[in-house]
């Protein structure tokens, strides 16, 4: 930026219609904000209510609603995939491109100096061209499910129209050489899904590519000392600017805990409770959910398991369908066996709790690392799978559950032990070094100077692309 007074930096943030998806969109737009950065994020009415106690008060962030257009089989009152069956989040695909002449009627009227946008609407780089903004690729995974799902390397060696299973049980040509090397048959089969068009529309990875090719710089969620060789091989496979946020640590849980839980916790002595949670929008199958819920009581330890359903379904019915006769009267006092929403981070927090069992979303992740609690990971689908490697591999600071190649079928026993290396076998080799590369991480995660600078770097680095 030259010369004169310096001139109030406009960024739009707009995010993909899924809560997973809009957060760290939020955590990035409070972060610059109080840089002096001027945000509009972009999103449909009926998620206005539930994100906007998550921004900061400031008169320099404004969230303007966009709608979303008609489109047969896409139920017009829902504004994001929370609710939505597999099929719907293909049609909001649908619909998202179809919002084209939206976006740029709004751009043209705002004309910020940055657009931040996500895989989905990989056209924003295109539009924004016409316009004379610049635009910022964000991606809200790890940098090691990025750089193993969706760079060009991908397709190399693929003889059919989209990689086989053999194929993503594999890294792409040139992925750095680290302690990940190779994924189980069930988690190439799941990742397999990000490579098909659905409704004549581009597939997951054609989106998330093309973006990156088309947009002036690409922001990763992430930073050097966690994900470096994959950092650098992002840059290297698209020649081109990767800014980095750092891992966007959640701020410190505002509040007090619900005295139900509060009360019930405080009943068992210091690091002794597992509590176990997948998030919102990843379920569980009868025979895992079953499996987990007896492993839990296999330990012996007191736990607290948060178990969510689809929506339309009645979780105590489930629950009471699922779990074996007489398994609720059996853990009374020891164990909650919970469907709803918690809150997660305060539980964490609470000195009870030593355990955290997760599926691996990188939040979920972040917030065990944050406190003092081990980290058990299952990860049950996505880029969950990578980002359990590069914890339990890279990072070493958890353990992840042993599962069966061909389906990723778990027992009881694989529970019990996972839990046991993190929170019995402390004296062991493998519990000893969990535990201290924990602590580690926790400082890091923690240290207010260093995850400031990462942000004032990404800052500079945006000011110099002016």
């Amino acid at each position: 930026m030259s010369g004169g007074e310096a001139k109030e930096i406009h960024a739009v943030m707009f995010p993909y219609f899924a809560f997973g998806h809009m957060s760290p969109f939020i955590q990035l737009s409070n972060k610059l904000s109080l840089h002096g950065f001027r945000i509009s994020f972009l999103t449909p009415p009926g998620n206005v209510s539930r994100i906007k106690s998550s921004f900061l008060v400031t008169s320099t962030i404004q969230i303007i609603p966009i709608q979303i257009p008609k489109v047969q089989g896409l139920p017009p009152h829902l504004h994001n995939t929370s609710e939505m069956t597999p099929a719907m989040h293909e049609l909001l695909k649908e619909a998202l491109d179809l919002m084209q002449p939206q976006i740029k009627t709004l751009l043209s009227e705002l004309r910020p100096q940055f657009v931040f946008f996500d895989f989905a609407s990989h056209w924003v780089p295109k539009l924004c061209s016409q316009l004379g903004i610049k635009t910022l690729g964000f991606s809200v995974f790890s940098a090691i499910s990025g750089a193993y799902v969706t760079v060009p390397a991908r397709f190399i060696g693929v003889e059919t129209g989209e990689p086989t299973v053999d194929d993503l049980k594999k890294p792409p040509c040139g992925y750095p050489q680290t302690s990940f090397t190779s994924l189980k048959a069930f988690q190439a089969q799941d990742l397999s899904y990000v490579y098909k068009s659905f409704n004549g529309r581009p597939a997951v990875y054609h989106r998330a590519v093309d973006g990156f090719n088309s947009c002036s710089a690409i922001v990763l969620k992430s930073c050097n000392e966690m994900e470096g060789p994959y950092v650098d091989f992002i840059k290297t496979q698209y020649q081109k600017t990767v800014l980095l946020t750092g891992p966007l640590t959640p701020d410190p849980p505002s509040g007090v805990l619900d005295d139900k839980w509060a009360t019930w916790l405080a009943q068992h002595p210091p690091k002794s409770v597992i509590f176990c949670s997948f998030g919102s929008e990843t379920f569980l199958k009868d025979d895992q959910l079953k499996e987990l819920a007896t492993g839990l009581e296999l330990t012996g330890l007191p736990f607290f398991l948060v178990v969510n359903f689809p929506g339309g379904v009645e979780a105590r019915a489930e629950l009471d369908r699922v779990l074996p006769k007489g398994f609720m009267e059996a853990i009374k006092g020891r164990g909650v066996v919970h469907s709803g929403w918690v809150q997660q981070q305060l539980i964490l927090a609470h000195e009870s709790v030593g355990c955290c069992i997760c599926h691996s979303g990188f939040s979920s992740i972040m917030e065990a690392l944050m406190n003092d609690c081990q980290l058990v990971l299952l990860p049950l689908k996505g880029d969950q799978f990578l980002n359990s490697k590069l914890v339990a591999g890279d990072m070493k600071a958890g353990v992840e559950v042993r599962r069966r190649e061909e389906d990723g079928y778990f027992s009881k026993e694989n529970i019990k032990e996972a839990v046991e290396t993190v929170m019995v076998d402390v004296d062991k080799e493998a519990g000893v070094s969990i535990r201290q590369n924990h602590m580690k991480w926790k400082d890091f995660l923690l240290n207010a100077e260093i995850q400031d600078k990462l942000i004032s770097n990404l800052v500079e680095q945006l000011k110099a692309m002016l």
